[in-house]
C-alpha cells in the first residue's frame, strides 16, 4: 500500500505545474535542409558519385549529410564521415599549425630567415621580368617563416606560374603533388628524392617577386615542411603524425593510404568535356604508393571526421578532449592576418571576391578580415583543395564546416557548402 501511495505521489509531482516548468526540453533537431538538398543535387546531376558535408554547430552538435558512394561502381562503399578523400591543399593549414607548434616552443620565429635552416636560401635572386626571361637581380630581403606561411616568399607553383620560370620548375621536378599513376611515371623521374633536395633545387631558381611584396600562391608550405623537419630534428611527416594526428586521435589521416583502407577511399574524377571520367581510381591510386617525400602543401588523404577534429581543436583554442596542441594565444596568432605590412593582396582578393569579404592570410590558410552578413564571421580561417574539398573554422559563430568530394577543378562547391550550412543555422 505504501508503494502504491508513493507511486501515486510521484505521478502527482510529474503532473504538477512546478515540475512542468522545470522539466528539460528535448534537444532541437538540427536543420540540414539546405545541406541535404546540395548533397542530393551534386549526386543527382552526376557531378560526383558521392559527397559528405559535416558541420560543427554552435550548440556543440555535429551533423553529417552524405549522399551516394565513394566511386561509380555499384559495389563502392557508401560515402560517410569516415570515407577517405584527397584533401590536397587542405594539407597547408595543417603544415602551418605544425610550424606554429615550433614557434611556440621557440625553435622557430615568425620573422626568422629560412636560410637559418636551409642555407641554400641565403642569397636569393628576383626575376626582373617574369614574363620575359630569367634575368634576375639580388633580393633585398630574406625569405622568412612568415613569408612561407602566407605565400609571400616569391616562390612559384607549377599549377600557377607561367613563362620561363615554369619551364625551370618542370625541368627540376619541382612538382610536389600526386595526380595518378600514369602522370607519376614522368613526374617521379624528375622529382627530387628527398625533401632536402627538393628545397635545395627550389633555392637554385630566382623568385617571381621580392619576399614579402605580394601574395602569390606557391609551394611555400612544401618548403616549410623542410624547415619543420630541420627545426624539430625529425622527418616532417613524423612530426605531423606525432604532434598533431596522434594526440587528436586523427586515425584516418594518411600520407599513404594503407591497403586495408582502400575500400572506403574515394576515386578521384575529372570532366572531359561533359563526361566525368576517373582520374585516379582508388584501387590503383597513386596514394597507395609512398611518395619521394611528404608534401606539406598537398599530400594528405583524410576523412571528414578527422579534418573536423583538427578544426575543433582550433575552435577550442588549441585543445581537444584533454589533448593540448597549442596555447590559446598561439592559436589566435595562427588564425590572424600574418601578411607582411604593405603586401599586395590583389590576387588573393580577386580569387576570393565572391565570398563578400576582404581576405588576409594566416598560418597556411585564408582569414576573413570582416563579417559576411548571414555567413562566416571575421577571423574565419580555412582553405580548400584541388579536388573540390573545403574546410573552415568560424570563431565568431562557433561553426566548423567540412565539404568532401573528389573532383578535379570543382570550385562552386566550396562556396555552396558554406552558404548551405549558414542558411540551415539561420533557420
Amino acid at each position: 500500500m505504501r508503494g502504491l501511495i508513493g507511486f501515486g505521489f510521484g505521478l502527482a509531482v510529474l503532473a504538477s505545474p512546478a515540475f512542468a516548468q522545470t522539466a528539460p526540453k528535448p534537444p532541437a533537431v538540427p536543420n540540414v535542409a539546405a545541406e541535404t538538398a546540395l548533397a542530393k543535387r551534386y549526386v543527382a546531376e552526376g557531378k560526383v558519385p558521392g559527397i559528405v558535408i559535416l558541420a560543427g554547430r554552435p550548440d556543440g552538435t555535429v551533423t553529417v549529410v552524405s549522399e551516394g558512394r565513394v566511386a561509380d561502381e555499384a559495389t563502392a562503399h557508401t560515402a560517410d564521415r569516415d570515407s577517405l578523400w584527397r584533401v590536397y591543399s587542405m594539407t597547408k593549414p595543417i603544415t602551418g599549425i605544425a610550424a606554429m607548434i615550433l614557434i611556440e616552443e621557440g625553435k622557430l620565429k615568425l620573422d626568422q630567415p629560412i636560410s637559418d635552416f636551409i642555407p641554400a636560401f641565403k642569397n636569393m635572386k628576383v626575376l626582373v621580368d617574369p614574363a620575359k626571361d630569367l634575368t634576375s637581380r639580388p633580393a633585398t630581403r630574406p625569405i622568412t617563416v612568415r613569408n612561407l606561411l602566407t605565400h609571400t616568399a616569391g616562390l612559384g607553383y607549377n599549377i600557377i606560374t607561367k613563362g620561363p620560370l615554369l619551364d625551370e620548375y618542370n625541368k627540376l621536378g619541382i612538382n610536389p603533388a600526386q595526380v595518378n599513376a600514369q602522370m607519376e611515371v614522368q613526374m617521379a623521374a624528375l622529382r627530387p628524392g628527398s625533401l632536402e633536395e627538393f628545397a635545395n633545387r627550389t633555392a637554385s631558381l630566382p623568385l617571381i617577386a621580392e619576399p614579402g611584396a605580394k601574395w602569390s600562391y606557391s609551394i611555400s608550405l612544401d618548403i616549410l615542411g623542410r624547415v619543420i623537419e630541420v627545426a624539430s630534428g625529425m622527418p616532417f611527416d613524423q612530426f605531423v603524425n606525432t604532434r598533431i594526428f596522434k594526440p587528436l586521435k586523427m586515425e584516418q589521416s594518411y600520407w599513404t593510404v594503407p591497403a586495408d583502407k582502400v575500400g572506403n577511399f574515394a576515386s578521384n574524377y575529372v570532366f572531359m568535356g561533359t563526361t566525368r571520367v576517373p582520374a585516379d581510381p582508388a584501387a590503383t591510386s597513386i596514394y597507395l604508393k609512398k611518395p619521394e617525400f611528404p608534401y606539406g602543401g598537398a599530400g594528405l588523404v583524410m576523412s571528414a571526421r578527422n579534418y573536423d577534429r583538427f578544426l575543433h581543436m582550433l575552435l577550442n583554442r588549441g585543445e581537444l578532449d584533454g589533448a593540448r596542441i597549442l596555447k590559446p594565444e598561439t592559436v589566435a596568432v595562427a588564425m590572424s592576418n600574418l601578411l607582411p605590412a604593405g603586401a599586395d593582396t590583389s590576387i588573393l582578393n580577386e580569387t576570393a571576391k565572391d565570398t563578400g569579404a576582404q581576405m588576409g592570410f594566416g598560418a597556411g590558410g585564408s582569414v576573413y578580415l570582416g563579417d559576411v552578413p548571414g555567413g562566416p564571421g571575421k577571423g574565419t580561417f580555412g582553405w580548400g583543395g584541388a579536388a573540390g574539398t573545403i574546410a573552415w573554422v568560424d570563431p565568431v559563430h562557433k561553426v566548423r564546416g567540412v565539404g568532401m568530394i573528389n573532383l578535379f577543378g570543382d570550385t562552386p562547391l566550396k562556396r555552396e557548402v558554406s552558404k548551405a550550412i549558414y542558411a540551415d543555422l539561420a533557420k
